[in-house]
Parts: C-alpha cells; sequence; structure tokens
C-alpha cells in the first residue's frame, strides 16, 4: 500500500512542480510585459496661427511615444469646431485621412507643409493669445486633452 501511495503522489509532486516552474518562467520571459510596451503619449510645442476667417483653422504639433508599440491618432474634438479632419501631405498634395500613425519609440510631427489637423467651420475666431482645447483620440491609448495657443498666423517655431 506505501507504493501505491508514492505512485500516485509523485506524479501528483512534478505535475505541481512542473507548473510552478512553468509559470516562473512564464514571469521572467514577461517581465517586459504589455504595460512595459503600451504606448507612452505625451504632446509637445502645440500651437494654432491665428486664423485669417472664421471658416477654418489648422493646428500643429508632436506626439511623442516613448513606449514599445505603436499607436494611431484616430481623432480630435474641440468646442470650436464639429469638423476637425486628420490631413497628410504628400509631396505637395494635401489629404484627408482617418488616422495617422504614432510609431513606437518614436514621434508623429504635426507642422505646415506636413501632416496637420484642419478645423473647418469655426464657432468663433480665436485671436492670438487665446488658448484653445482640444481632445485628441487614439486607437489604443486614452484620449489626450490639450490648450493649444493661438500664435501670431506668421509665427514659425524655433527648431
Amino acid at each position: 500500500m506505501n507504493r501505491r501511495t508514492t505512485r500516485t503522489t509523485r506524479p501528483s509532486l512534478r505535475t505541481a512542480l512542473a507548473a510552478v516552474l512553468a509559470l516562473g518562467a512564464g514571469l521572467a520571459l514577461t517581465g517586459c510585459g504589455p504595460e512595459d510596451s503600451a504606448p507612452q503619449l505625451k504632446v509637445a510645442d502645440p500651437y494654432m496661427p491665428q486664423p485669417v476667417t472664421q471658416s477654418m483653422a489648422g493646428a500643429f504639433f508632436v506626439i511623442k511615444n516613448t513606449g514599445g508599440t505603436a499607436d494611431k491618432l484616430t481623432s480630435v474634438t474641440s468646442d470650436l469646431s464639429k469638423d476637425i479632419t486628420i490631413h497628410k501631405t504628400v509631396g505637395t498634395k494635401m489629404e484627408q485621412v482617418k488616422s495617422l500613425d504614432v510609431p513606437a519609440n518614436g514621434e508623429l510631427r504635426l507642422s505646415r507643409g506636413g501632416n496637420h489637423l484642419m478645423f473647418m467651420g469655426l464657432k468663433n475666431k480665436p485671436a492670438e493669445g487665446d488658448k484653445v482645447s482640444i481632445e485628441l483620440h487614439f486607437a489604443t491609448s486614452d484620449p489626450i486633452k490639450v490648450d493649444v495657443p493661438v500664435k501670431a498666423g506668421d509665427y514659425v517655431p524655433k527648431k
């Protein structure tokens, strides 16, 4: 009877030991787990040139991603306008897109002559010195609220 007990106990002990070792190895391999590689987004250098008319405005900034996973800017909301679109520029041609990539460990730059936001049908015309509140929406990250300062129409950021 002692041998039977030993035989039935050993496989259970081996199974338990194997499970503990597998779990430990799995945890060691996932030390850089999803939280460590998730997108880490921050917005830098936002500005909006003072619009010439109340019909449209543009906004520019940099989205920096220090995380190990890419994300996408998918939409923008603001009280300034209900019609805010995302544009990319290829060569001299501007086209509306549904999203822009924010690369892992990289940045998405929105600038004059390049990728940018277009605000159409403004509810009011912001003046130099005002701030326009916007909210950026992403494919996986939480939204980011940004207060965008309105600069002179000919403002050019320092490089």
